[in-house]
């Protein structure tokens, strides 16, 4: 070690944006493969010069430090680009969620304070509805054609120099403005930092062991964690390959894991459903996979049972946007024995488990409300201070929002959302246990449990499923099934059949939705 090096010099070559740890990647693996789309792949060399360039525009354009710079469109390479070369001139980068209506996507650029805008072609109309109450100054499309009023990247990037100054940046800096879904009002944006991705990088690879030669398969929406960090990121801190799909299809999904070797992906349990169910699943060859990261909801035993018959490997996870994306995660090799769980507090996360006044609970069993602490949680809400202080407390604890527990063992199991359970003649109903209870019945491919009000008990139990192929079910048959299996102040009173279950883009059913058709009546 060089004498002269001193303790301070050494944390300060901490690589401490996005930006900088990529530059950095860059040019240790310069030749190896970083993203493919659509058949075309950029090595990392290729990856650290489009992110230069675009750097560059967006200087030019007037960003810099703290400016923030939009997205809205389907899951592209240019994406990921966007976000790094954001970072690169300390700007903030804000995925938006192209499925929101235009009013929504209104409030969210104005509330970011958003000055550049980068849509693709399919959604730039949504844009174009609000601009009138929006302050953005810059309007950019990519390719070399743009609609009115707009700008064609492909010429920004041809007239700018090759690379801007870089900034800095800081651990602390916020990197991500990453809107949450909004399920309980307008959306609040969480700042996600530097430090709140390097963490949860670390996090997930000291948990499972990501290294230069996996290959991620990633098709969640980049406007939500799962998309950003969850396998990609990771996989490009270590240099490894990420392939990007625009959608979730299943026979694409196994034709990739196939093409690429694919060795880590995530999906939610709607999406391995519907790979187990399709004709090409029996013929499909999943021995690549190391690793497949479940996160919204646990897997049905049967589904579980069938991806360990077939060699797929299965972990669960539980964390929000606030956190970055996981808190905790399973082992593959404990997904049936541990079923429901999702895992134990990563290497450098704390959960704990409080009751209604806010004390810690200790007992194996208890339930109470999860709150997460971490380098991985949240700077805080943008512009909602007093919103923050209510999610995070002096102490740095996120409230989740979320009923789980803990076993003897110190794995943790999620009961509910608090706004999901009901409470029915003076007893607690969590609707996650009942809907694993209605998944082992033959008829149904997926439900979902909701309370309405009831007169008599306070709320009652209502089921919206949806049923198999063929398939017939009644509500007095499915109180049959659950005798024996359920108490019967849990026992269904309504049923209600759908086609499908609604569904946001990162696969969670919206409760919301089936609360409005189904129990305001």
């Amino acid at each position: 070690m060089n004498s002269h090096t001193t303790g301070r010099a050494a944390a300060d070559s901490t690589p401490r944006g996005l930006a900088e740890w990529l530059c950095r990647r860059a040019k240790r693996s310069g030749a190896n493969p970083a993203l493919t789309f659509q058949g075309e792949t950029w090595d990392y060399r290729e990856l650290q010069r489009r992110i230069e360039a675009l750097s560059a525009v967006f200087a030019a354009l007037g960003a810099g430090y703290e400016t923030r710079i939009g997205w809205l469109g389907f899951n592209h390479p240019l994406t990921i680009v966007a976000m790094f070369a954001a970072n690169r001139i300390g700007a903030i980068f804000v995925p938006l969620n192209y499925r929101l209506s235009p009013r929504e996507i209104a409030e969210c650029m104005e509330d970011a304070g958003i000055h550049t805008i980068v849509a693709d072609a399919t959604h730039a109309h949504l844009v174009d509805a609000v601009r009138e109450t929006i302050p953005t100054v810059c309007y950019l499309v990519p390719g070399d054609a743009a609609p009115a009023g707009w700008q064609a990247l492909d010429h920004l990037l041809a007239e700018a120099p090759p690379s801007a100054p870089k900034a800095g940046g800081e651990p602390d800096d916020v990197a991500v403005i990453a809107f949450t879904s909004g399920t309980t009002g307008r959306s609040k944006g969480a700042m996600i930092t530097n430090g709140n991705i390097f963490e949860t990088n670390i996090n997930w690879s000291l948990s499972h062991q990501y290294s230069s030669g996996d290959v991620a398969l990633v098709w969640s929406p980049f406007f939500h964690v799962g998309g950003l960090f969850v396998n990609l990121t990771p996989t490009l801190l270590w240099g490894g390959h990420v392939v990007i799909q625009q959608h979730f299809d299943p026979l694409d999904f196994m034709r990739a894991v196939e093409t690429y070797r694919v060795t880590v992906s995530f999906l939610v349990p709607a999406t391995m459903l519907m790979i187990s169910q399709h004709e090409a699943f029996d013929g499909a060859d999943f021995s690549s996979l190391r690793l497949i990261v479940q996160g919204s909801a646990p897997v049905p035993r049967p589904l579980l049972a069938l991806c360990n018959e077939r060699g797929i490997p299965v972990s669960h996870c539980y964390g929000m946007t606030e956190s970055t994306g996981a808190a905790t995660l399973l082992e593959t090799h404990e997904a049936i024995d541990r079923l429901g769980s999702c895992g134990r507090p990563g290497m450098l996360a704390d959960i704990r488990i409080i009751d209604a006044d806010g004390r810690p609970v200790t007992q194996a069993g208890q339930r109470g409300e999860v709150c997460i602490r971490g380098g991985m949680v949240m700077k805080g809400y943008w512009n909602l201070p007093e919103a923050t202080r209510a999610a995070i407390d002096e102490d740095g604890w996120l409230r989740s929002g979320d009923v789980g527990y803990f076993d003897e063992d110190g794995y943790l199991y999620i009961s509910d959302r608090i706004k999901d359970m009901l409470i029915s003649g003076g007893k607690n109903v969590y609707p996650a246990e009942l809907e694993s209870v209605f998944h082992a019945h033959p008829a149904i491919a997926e439900a979902a449990v909701i309370g309405a009000p009831d007169e008599k008990w306070g709320e009652r139990v209502v089921v919206i499923a949806a049923l198999k192929p063929h398939a017939r079910l009644t509500l007095e048959e499915l109180r049959d099934f659950c005798e024996g299996r359920l108490a019967r102040y849990k026992l269904p009173r309504e049923l209600h059949i759908v086609e499908a279950l609604p569904r946001n883009a990162n696969g969670k059913i919206q409760k919301g939705e089936l609360r409005t058709r189904f129990a305001s009546r």
